[in-house]
């Protein structure tokens, strides 16, 4: 599991002038199962995503299609951890220490 920080690098107002585009690329990544959850950070200078996937490497991938990212309002911040304790809602992504 991955929690991804995103932190603004540019004035609010770029940021919101792509912001109808980032939406549609969360929605379109919650559709295809990688992020279960999603929010700004208080004060208004970023954002974090909680995301599954398979290894690094697609996280990386989907941070770099980001339209944030390609507009180069925002930088990410990876940290991947073994969900090893979960709510039962999220049991399907528990992990085990290996």
């Amino acid at each position: 599991m991955f929690v991804l920080e995103l932190t603004y690098t540019a004035p609010l107002d770029a940021v919101d002038a792509v912001l109808q585009d980032h939406v549609a690329w969360l929605e379109e990544q919650y559709e295809k199962g990688f992020f279960l959850a999603s929010g700004r950070k208080n004060p208004r200078d970023g954002g974090v995503i909680l995301a599954v996937a398979e290894d690094r490497a697609r996280v990386d991938a989907l941070v770099a299609s980001d339209p944030f990212v390609v507009a180069g309002v925002c930088a990410y911040r990876v940290i991947e951890f073994l969900a090893t304790k979960t709510a039962p809602e999220l049991e399907r992504h528990r992990q085990t220490l290996g």
